[in-house]
């Protein structure tokens, strides 16, 4: 940026991309619970309708995330589960160590908060599965 600046004559600059810190919690993905497998003494499995390709960035970069059911906001979250995608992939894991509730159950709808910077823009339709909708609200109204 300063090369082009200075290739152009111009002396001061001031270069910033704010994108995260603006968008980012301006979105959250909601994902449907299709199976919750309980391994006693190892982990809780919790899989979705969605995975790597809608969110690549655990697996790409190691981002975490948080998880909570839109059904009980502020339900306690006692247990641990791994959230992990339909991909079949090794890397197809949303969040390696999710807090959630203990009832949480197939069919449950499971919202991960702040995925506006890069979710859906770095969305694939890897293996078929298509990119999904993006619902805008304003004020309550989609």
């Amino acid at each position: 940026m300063a090369d082009a600046c200075r290739a152009l004559g111009v002396r001061s600059a001031v270069s910033v991309e704010p994108g995260r810190s603006i968008v980012a919690a301006a979105a959250v993905t909601v994902y449907t619970v299709g199976t919750v497998k309980r391994i006693p003494g190892l982990r809780t499995y919790v899989s979705v309708d969605g995975g790597m390709s809608d969110n690549p960035r655990p697996v790409l970069y190691g981002s975490g995330y948080e998880a909570f059911l839109p059904r009980a906001v502020s339900a306690p979250r006692p247990e641990r589960a791994r959230l992990v995608g339909k991909h079949c992939e090794s890397g197809d894991v949303l969040i390696f160590d999710a807090a959630v509730p203990a009832d949480i159950a197939v069919s449950d709808l499971v919202a991960t908060p702040v995925t506006g910077a890069y979710g859906h823009s770095m969305a694939s339709n890897y293996n078929k599965l298509t990119r999904p909708p993006v619902v805008f609200v304003a004020g309550g109204v989609s």
